[in-house]
């Protein structure tokens, strides 16, 4: 154990660099696989456009229909890039992120196939909520877990997988997951950030935190 560190050492000082070819321009390969505003203004029709907007910037809700067509967009550009799964991406009490996959696959009679992901696929899913920490909500063997679509964190493409950002939470609501309170604070902070400014500026109607690396 003494010299374990001196070996990792000795390691590091041996690993060749490793040559990457650029075909690209870096500007063009970033973000290249999020699906950020860019690409919904490509891919999304007018109004789901808006609705995913008027959510990321107002927390409003999306409704079920606009969801689908929202939900087709991400399909095809998942698709486009090559991606043949998609998963819901989270962060559970395990200290690791934990993801659930399916194909964009589904059977159709006379023995035919579609790519097929809907709307209420992007929005809720439910893992196997007994294999994460519960804290103690419920017996183990009867825990119950749901993952919602946060579309305050952009979809992105890693390999062939379509991950979708959401939060973990059980049946009861309590968080289960580490972003879950996040943006319960920072929606807190909105909430008491925007009575105050309401006192200068009657048009206010949204503050956004941020924290940067050096901040405390």
């Amino acid at each position: 154990m003494s010299t374990l560190r001196f070996h990792a050492v000795k390691e590091s000082l041996q690993h060749k660099p490793v040559f990457i070819e650029e075909k690209q321009r870096r500007s063009e390969l970033f973000a290249s696989h999020v699906f950020n505003e860019a690409k919904m203004r490509q891919y999304l029709t007018k109004d789901a456009f808006n609705s995913v907007v008027d959510a990321i910037q107002l927390g409003k809700k999306i409704d079920r229909v606009v969801a689908d067509h929202i939900s087709t967009g991400m399909k095809e550009w998942a698709i486009s890039k090559g991606a043949t799964h998609y998963t819901h991406w989270f962060q559970p009490l395990t200290g690791a992120t934990a993801e659930k996959h399916d194909a964009f696959f589904e059977t159709v009679s006379g023995g035919m196939s579609i790519e097929k992901f809907e709307g209420s696929q992007l929005v809720q899913q439910e893992p196997d909520a007994s294999s994460f920490p519960n804290g103690g909500i419920r017996n183990t063997f009867e825990a119950r877990g749901y993952t919602a679509w946060d579309p305050t964190s952009p979809a992105f493409i890693y390999g062939t997988t379509l991950c979708i950002p959401t939060v973990f939470v059980a049946y009861t609501g309590e968080a289960l997951d580490y972003k879950t309170p996040l943006l319960r604070a920072l929606q807190a902070v909105d909430s008491a950030a925007v009575a105050v400014c309401k006192y200068f500026d009657k048009n206010v109607k949204k503050v956004n935190a941020s924290l940067g690396w050096e901040q405390e």
